[in-house]
């Protein structure tokens, strides 16, 4: 436990912060994961909802620091590209 005020407070908020960054990328991982599932399936309908879902949430977590810029830009590009192939 720390024993100045001040180093106590920023134990408290690296505590939460911890929490809502893992509850973001915990999001993150989920929305990813659906729509792989529905661009597997080939349903293109599920695909295409869970695609808007998953790219706005990729968004998200650039502008909350969770992902680097680059890192969402492959992501979704790689999300673009199976909806092309599930398009054709």
């Amino acid at each position: 436990m720390p024993n100045i005020k001040s180093s106590a407070k920023r134990a408290r908020i690296g505590t939460s912060r911890n929490a809502r960054n893992k509850a973001r990328k915990t999001a993150l991982k989920t929305a990813l994961k659906k729509f792989e599932a529905a661009a597997s399936e080939g349903n293109r309908e599920t695909a295409l909802s869970a695609h808007r879902l998953a790219v706005k949430t990729v968004d998200r977590a650039v502008t909350k620091g969770i992902l680097h810029k680059n890192n969402a830009a492959h992501k979704k590009s790689r999300m673009a590209r199976k909806m092309n192939e599930l398009t054709q």
